[in-house]
């Protein structure tokens, strides 16, 4: 292999590792203590019996996500299969789209 296919699938791979740490859930990068509005959510949704519903939230409109990024309000699109939004158990799938698991 030349030096110069070396050095460019190097710098390649890379890129390709800082994209990846990115994409990774904010747990699997070593952030074991989740945010206070994680905590307060998985408070609300045991005490009240709500269920995650992925899938139907409007743009930052959202209680939080699965590995898509940080948390309440920054789902970047509408229906997010990966944000969901706490309804009470049973709701979710009386509605067009709901799903009870991330998509």
């Amino acid at each position: 292999m030349s030096k110069s296919a070396l050095t460019i699938s190097s710098l390649s791979a890379a890129v390709g590792m800082a994209l990846a740490m990115q994409a990774l859930p904010a747990q699997a990068q070593g952030m074991g203590n989740p945010p206070q509005v994680v905590k307060d959510n998985m408070a609300r949704m045991a005490q009240n019996h709500l269920e995650k519903c992925y899938g139907i939230n409007a743009v930052a409109k959202n209680d939080c996500a699965e590995g898509a990024h940080s948390c309440a309000g920054q789902a970047t699109q509408a229906r997010d299969p990966k944000s969901f939004v706490l309804l009470p158990a049973g709701d979710c799938s009386k509605i067009a789209g709901g799903q009870t698991k991330a998509g």
